[in-house]
């Protein structure tokens, strides 16, 4: 019997999982996260990585082979330094890095030119740099950058043929950075589609669980549809970054302009929805006031209800611009409700805010899908 009872608990203690073990796989499983990870984010980049490279060729030979430059570091590195990895890659931004590098290099160039090459000029060029690209841009990146460029040209070898080599050098890598920017495009309009929907699918959500909160009564948590609601703001940025650069490199590229219409209309949505969100947190930040007396509120919670389904609509039409229409009459039925007096009769002071603060918020979801301010005021109920 002792035996058969030591050999259970031998039994036992081999099956179980010691704490060497356990940190072992979870170390394994962190290393296969970060692997995939690791794989989606460079497959994602495979666009850009071709751009770069096509860039850096393209303004080497031109330095090197057009004019002669024997190593042409500035145009390669100019050119790196404007197309870049980042998110926002809008023409405006490339020419803007690419011109605010160049004038770093242009400065130091100055500097070596009347002042030589030494410690104290290398100090001198870098401080110049610096407070130029602070003045240029508001971006800590932006200035490092530039930095970066005015420090290797204070400390290469002086060019022995033009003075302004290096800062020519540095225009033909923002030129060409600008040109390959328009025929060799990053298609940003998939990120932006991509953004869209996170926001509409956020949206929905959020809304969805205020109308769970509104019936539940007594045990609501309002505040925490308001916590969400608030997190939104980031999102929103990252849509709006993805969707300027879409336009702005459709606007110059001849491969992708014929996506203008439907990234215009997708401007008109953002803008929309941006203002839609702003109002579902006041009215949320209100909502939350009146249920502190535990009661549930089925009527507000039909109201919304509907913004939810017209949400949902909004992110078929991202896809099916003909869905508009069903949107808007979604919204319309939720707007003729919006009239304090008649829907409301025996409704609280606090009630009847209620309901003129869901008026913007239905306004401003149908200008999202697409009608003017005029008409979207005129789809509610005079007060």
């Amino acid at each position: 019997m002792k035996g058969a009872k030591g050999a259970k608990g031998a039994k036992g203690a081999k099956g179980a999982m010691t704490p060497t073990r356990a940190g072992t796989r979870a170390a394994s499983r962190s290393l296969r996260y970060a692997t995939r990870a690791g794989v989606r984010r460079s497959a994602t980049s495979a666009p850009a990585i071709l751009q770069l490279t096509i860039a850096v060729v393209a303004a080497y030979s031109v330095a090197h082979y057009a004019l002669g430059h024997t190593a042409p570091i500035t145009a390669v590195t100019v050119t790196l330094s404007s197309l870049g990895f980042v998110r926002d890659a809008r023409p405006v931004r490339v020419l803007e890095t690419a011109l605010g590098v160049t004038l770093g290099i242009a400065l130091s160039e100055v500097i070596l030119l009347f002042f030589g090459q030494g410690i104290w000029q290398l100090a001198l060029s870098l401080v110049v740099t610096l407070f130029a690209a602070r003045l240029i841009s508001p971006s800590p990146g932006f200035a490092i950058v530039a930095g970066v460029q005015s420090v290797l040209v204070a400390m290469l070898p002086i060019v022995p043929t033009s003075p302004f080599s290096r800062t020519l050098d540095g225009l033909i890598g923002g030129a060409i950075a600008l040109i390959v920017t328009a025929l060799v495009p990053r298609d940003a309009s998939q990120a932006a589609l991509k953004d869209a929907r996170g926001v509409l699918r956020t949206v929905s959500r959020i809304v969805d669980d205020l109308v769970i909160e509104l019936r539940r009564g007594a045990e609501n948590d309002v505040g925490r549809v308001l916590e969400a609601a608030r997190e939104t703001q980031p999102m929103m940025d990252q849509w709006r970054t993805s969707l300027e650069s879409a336009v702005g490199i459709a606007t110059i590229s001849p491969w992708l302009r014929r996506r203008l219409p439907d990234l215009t209309r997708q401007r008109g949505l953002l803008r929309g929805m941006d203002l839609a969100v702003r109002d579902l947190r006041v009215v949320t930040r209100r909502l939350m006031v009146l249920m502190r007396d535990g009661k549930p509120r089925p009527e507000f919670a039909d109201l919304f209800s509907g913004v939810v389904t017209a949400v949902n609509l909004l992110g078929q039409s991202l896809d099916d611009p003909t869905v508009r229409p069903l949107v808007r009459q979604n919204l319309i039925l939720v707007a003729v409700k919006l009239n304090p007096a008649e829907s409301f009769p025996d409704g609280t002071l606090l009630e009847d805010a209620v309901v003129m603060d869901l008026r913007p918020l239905v306004m401003d979801l149908l200008t999202a899908t697409g009608l003017t301010e005029t008409q979207a005021r005129a789809a509610l109920p005079p007060v």
